[in-house]
């Protein structure tokens, strides 16, 4: 169970911190629907991480501690560090994570990591974040940073989930997004969010690959159609969206990029929702 900040002291002698681990405190949590919910927690002084990177975070317990990687959903200017998590039945660690309480403690280890970041893609005009579910998290936080909207001339976030309920963490982070001191006139010009659902009706019903082939997401966009001569693309979410479109992107022509060799797209393999 999740320790209050109270019991700090006692914390320390009972659950010992982890070599290269922060313990961190809840500063708020929002549950969304009975299986989605975010929380933000303080920031150590001294954490760096790029827009897009994830990072293992855990709770104290006994034994051996489990940590799980997370996207980072908040962006690298961020004073405090924002998580947006799925809550399953009996999974290991968010069956307990899905109880925390502002003053509650996380683990937190002091290493980020990841390839949907700026530099794992080559020069271009649109950039396209591709998402489902919880894969959305990322991309809250690059379309949150300056260099997004410094780097392209669009940046078009897509979101698909099986409800409409889900959708409404992005809703609410573009929302904040164009109203944001440091990007939110950029945001507002710039910015475009694309939203889907595969079980209840919406605006848009069906798998984004399938709105990607038959030319709904350029017409409700306004964009021409993918094209690895003007478009970057990132991707994170469930396993099948992830293969079937690296697919459908390889058959037009875009290639595979990483942290050491920028190129098209990004995929991040570290984690599926």
């Amino acid at each position: 169970m999740p320790v209050s900040t109270q019991d700090v002291a006692e914390q320390k002698e009972e659950f010992p911190l982890p070599k290269a681990t922060f313990a961190e405190k809840v500063i708020s949590v929002e549950h969304y629907t009975d299986r989605l919910f975010k929380f933000r927690i303080t920031r150590p002084a001294s954490f760096r991480f790029r827009s897009g990177e994830f990072v293992m975070i855990g709770l104290p317990s006994e034994g051996k501690p489990l940590f799980r990687a997370y996207s980072i959903a908040s962006p690298s200017w961020d004073e405090e560090i924002e998580f947006f998590s799925i809550k399953v039945p009996g999974g290991p660690l968010t069956e307990h994570l899905q109880k925390i309480q502002p003053g509650d403690t996380i683990w937190m280890r002091q290493k980020s990591t990841g390839t949907l970041v700026m530099d794992a893609l080559t020069p271009a005009k649109n950039l396209y974040m591709i998402s489902t579910g919880t894969g959305i998290a990322p991309f809250a936080s690059v379309m949150r940073d300056p260099e997004a909207y410094e780097n392209f001339d669009k940046v078009i976030l897509t979101h698909t989930c099986r409800e409409v309920a889900e959708l409404q963490y992005g809703v609410d982070t573009v929302a904040l997004t164009k109203e944001d001191l440091l990007v939110g006139e950029e945001a507002k010009e710039k910015l475009i969010h694309f939203t889907s659902t595969t079980r209840e009706d919406s605006a848009q019903n069906g798998r984004i690959t399938n709105l990607i082939e038959d030319g709904t997401l350029a017409k409700v966009t306004g964009l021409p159609d993918l094209n690895p001569e003007t478009d970057r693309v990132m991707i994170c979410g469930s396993m099948a969206m992830i293969n079937d479109l690296k697919v459908l992107l390889e058959a037009r022509g875009f290639e595979e990029g990483a942290n050491s060799k920028p190129a098209d797209f990004v995929i991040e393999r570290a984690f599926v929702d």
